[in-house]
């Protein structure tokens, strides 16, 4: 059955790590190497069942392939989760982890992802050197992947009202952590209004504070009439229960998988709202890492910039979507699939 799982969704490697005597039960998903080493991040996160966690390992794995091909990082696509609570995470779970992790020998690259955070990686980075984001000189990830999702809007906006300027837009953000917040700053900043919903009360407080925020409820911001809908929480919010609710033109943030089928990015685009497809607009993480292990000396305000790349991409995809008469989550998905069949027949996709 695992096996089968692999081939129908061309994965690669599927690695199971079990340490009984630290509560470690994780899986890595090495989806595809084609274009080098494979990055993702770590997950923790407690799954119903050791089926859903791999289910979603390997989709957080596809979609990380295809970020990686459109932002040419060189590397392949990869993801892992820990299957605990928060609650339950121990520097021995996690030193356990990491040396599950040095054993894979470069072949898995890993950063931060949900309920995993820089001091976790930390505590890995002692046991494996396959860590990624911990450069003093480039800074937390974070700010780079609001940057991204941030030109991903302007984008966006651009495709549909002619102009890429935030002044006067409304944006309605749903997860004010370290990602959504560094966007809220960033829409702030160009003069763009917001509204915003987080299950952390301090965290809604916080943007109402310093942006002067316009906090609702989590069922509440998905019918809240804004330009722009950027979902930055967990997935699957985008769901034949949350597509009739929509009252905006857009939707650009930058949680994975926002998805739950591909058949409601359809519907999304039948219903004339404009989806940037996710891991589009959050590659500016996988960018961070192309930058990193080409230099990590990079100035802060470097790294920064190269997260604006997201602009052309995103315009690129929605050309192409526009041309193909195609919604762009599967344009996207047609471009960064061609160019990674055109490397396998060694062709210069990635050059």
């Amino acid at each position: 059955m695992i096996l089968e799982l692999a081939e129908q969704h061309g994965v690669e490697q599927i690695i199971f790590c079990s340490d009984s005597s630290v509560g470690l039960k994780a899986v890595i998903v090495i989806h595809d190497s084609t274009f080098g080493p494979a990055a993702g991040g770590t997950r923790l996160m407690a799954y119903p069942s050791e089926a859903a966690a791999l289910e979603d390992a390997i989709r957080l794995a596809t979609g990380m392939t295809r970020k990686c091909t459109l932002a040419r990082t060189g590397t392949g696509g990869a993801k892992a989760v820990i299957m605990a609570s928060p609650e339950q995470k121990t520097e021995a779970m996690l030193r356990s982890y990491g040396r599950f992790v040095e054993r894979l020998g470069g072949a898995f690259l890993t950063g931060n992802d949900v309920n995993t955070g820089r001091q976790d990686m930390e505590i890995l980075a002692e046991e494996t050197q396959y860590i990624l984001g911990l450069s003093e000189q480039m800074g937390p990830s974070a700010p780079v992947t609001a940057r991204g999702v941030f030109s991903g809007i302007r984008s966006c906006l651009e495709t549909v009202y002619g102009d890429a300027n935030l002044d006067g837009r409304t944006v309605a953000i749903q997860g004010m952590g370290s990602v959504g917040y560094e966007l809220g700053k960033a829409i702030h900043s160009a003069g763009g209004q917001l509204v915003v919903t987080d299950i952390d009360p301090a965290a809604c407080q916080r943007a109402e504070r310093e942006f002067g925020a316009s906090v609702v409820s989590g069922e509440a911001i998905y019918g809240c009439q804004a330009d722009v809908f950027a979902p930055c929480a967990l997935g699957a919010v985008l769901n034949p229960d949350t597509v009739p609710l929509l009252n905006c033109r857009i939707v650009c943030g930058s949680a994975n998988n926002q998805l739950l089928t591909e058949e409601d990015g359809d519907a999304l685009f039948t219903k004339g709202i404009l989806y940037a497809p996710d891991y589009v607009v959050n590659a500016g993480g996988a960018i961070y890492v192309r930058i990193q292990r080409e230099n990590p000396e990079t100035p802060r305000e470097d790294v920064l910039k190269g997260a604006e790349e997201i602009y052309d991409t995103m315009t690129q995809v929605l050309n192409e979507s526009e041309r193909r008469q195609q919604p762009p989550h599967r344009v996207a998905n047609q471009i960064a699939d061609e160019r990674l069949q055109e490397a396998k027949r060694g062709g210069t996709a990635h050059a």
